[in-house]
């Protein structure tokens, strides 16, 4: 009796044939992208300095006075500025410097698709053409990607995933 228990016990600690292995995964895949029409812009805005030493500045009316100037659909018109020297002093130096960069107009609507703004920085895409792009996946996982037009993107994918268990 004793032999048979312990041929039970050792059978009990033996794993069984079946407990280790491999799985293996294929999968294939295929993406088809065909791009859209698109602009991307920037707006640039008004930039206006003035700047000097011994210079006294108005806006024709008021000494030491910088108009305040318009804004219309969203362009700053800086208005009349007039510099002249502080001191009349024979030798004596002075300097004056203004600078205007015109920024672009607030668009009054949102563009309708195709239209660009009129915008200082614009990038705009076409529409990509499908042309004869096309992808299959067979029965057996091959794969078949025909390249299509401008503007279109094919990508097959085949992955094969071995796991070992122990």
């Amino acid at each position: 009796m004793k032999k048979v228990a312990l041929l039970f016990v050792m059978a009990l600690m033996t794993t069984p044939a079946m407990a280790g292995g491999l799985v293996h995964k294929m999968s294939s895949s295929v993406q088809l992208t065909v791009d859209s029409a698109r602009s991307s812009s920037t707006r640039l805005g008004s930039q206006y300095s003035v700047s000097g030493s011994n210079v006294g500045t108005s806006d024709g009316t008021t000494a030491g006075v910088l108009s305040a100037g318009t804004v219309t659909a969203g362009v700053y018109s800086p208005g009349t500025i007039s510099a002249s020297q502080l001191s009349a002093t024979n030798g004596e130096a002075f300097s004056f410097s203004s600078s205007f960069l015109q920024g672009d107009a607030v668009p009054s609507a949102a563009p309708t698709v195709g239209d660009v703004p009129n915008f200082s920085s614009v990038t705009s895409y076409t529409a990509g053409v499908a042309g004869t792009l096309a992808g299959t996946v067979g029965t057996n996982g091959g794969l078949t990607v025909t390249a299509g037009g401008a503007g279109s993107t094919a990508i097959g994918q085949f992955v094969s995933e071995i796991t070992v268990i122990d």
